[in-house]
Parts: structure tokens; sequence; C-alpha cells
């Protein structure tokens, strides 16, 4: 395996579509109900209302990370990607659209290498301009990611769906553990620690 710090991005893109899978999948057990009941303990109040946000949010970076990579001017309007706040009102709808969230993460990450991870990206927020590193802000993503996906983990134990396992990701000795998941997702190990071409 090639341990640079981009394929390391890469592998953190692959961990973090994995982590939405099982969890996702988990979410799909629960009624509608149980989807969108308000007043669980967490920064935000439903299941359904955190998995939209990390969607959101999720919108709003890799828009960012694609629009420094092509050449093009921030985002003109970044408020957009949260209106509405919660755009997905079933777990099925949101599923599919943070899959393709993922998707576009990976593909953005397996295109970096080592000498333009220090490419700055800038985000237009209103009449302030923010300036980050793509390493730092892809950082950042997958830790917001992380942060709220912990969050759902622990909503779902009081549903009558289980929280999944979400850290058998890295070690090679969980492979067989995460071998069903890869199976679903299209993918094999060595895609996803080699790279596609080995």
């Amino acid at each position: 395996m090639s341990h640079t710090l981009s394929r390391f991005l890469v592998t953190q893109a692959y961990n973090n579509a994995w982590a939405n899978h099982r969890l996702l999948k988990a979410c799909s057990l629960l009624s509608q109900e149980e989807f969108e009941a308000s007043g669980r303990s967490s920064f935000f109040p439903s299941i359904k209302h955190t998995l939209n946000h990390i969607l959101t949010v999720d919108w709003f970076y890799i828009d960012a990370l694609e629009r420094e990579a092509g050449g093009e001017e921030p985002h003109p309007d970044y408020v957009s990607f949260f209106r509405p706040e919660q755009p997905f009102g079933t777990c099925a709808a949101l599923a599919e659209a943070q899959r393709d969230s993922d998707r576009r993460l990976i593909a953005y990450c397996e295109q970096l290498d080592d000498g333009q991870v220090g490419n700055i990206v800038r985000i237009q927020r209103g009449d302030v301009s923010q300036c980050e590193t793509r390493v730092r802000l892809l950082a950042h993503v997958f830790e917001h990611q992380i942060h709220h996906r912990g969050q759902v983990h622990t909503m779902l134990s009081g549903t009558s769906a289980a929280p999944p396992q979400l850290d058998e990701f890295f070690c090679t000795n969980d492979t067989a553990l995460r071998a069903e998941d890869f199976r679903e997702l299209g993918w094999t190990e060595e895609q996803v620690w080699h790279g596609a071409n080995g």
C-alpha cells in the first residue's frame, strides 16, 4: 500500500462512505415515526434532522472543493445548500443522496496527490472569504461527519433498530467483518487500500 498523505485521504473518504452506508442501513429499519421523532438527546432533536444536516454540510464543502479543483470561483450563494434545512423526508431518499455525495468525495480524493493537498480552497460566506488548505478542509469534513454520526448512533439506542458497529474499517484483522458491506457497495479491499489500479 502507498503510505502517502493523499492516499490516506482516499481511505478516509472510503471509510466515511462505509460508515454512512452502515448507519443508514440501520436507520432504514426504523418506522417513519421513529425516523422523524423529535425530542431525542442530541444537538439536533431527531435522527431525520441530524442526517439531513450531515448531508447538506457535505454538499456545501464538496462543492467548494470541486470548484477550487476546477479553477472556478466560490459558490456565490452558499446558503442555498441549506434551503430547505431538511431537504429529505424519508430515510430512503436521504440515503440515495448521501451515497451520491459520498461518491463525489471519494472521486475528489482519488485525484489528489501529495503536491496538491496544500492548495487553498476559498469559500465565500457573505462578505467574508474563508481560505483553507485542501487537507484541512477535508479533515474538517471527515470530523464533522464522525461527530454527527456518533449522535445518530446514540439516538438509535432508543429505537427498535440496533446501532451498527462503525469502527471495523482500517485494520486488516477486520477484513471479514466489512466483507458484506464491501459487496453491497461494490468495493474490493484492493481498490480501497491500493487504488483502482493496484
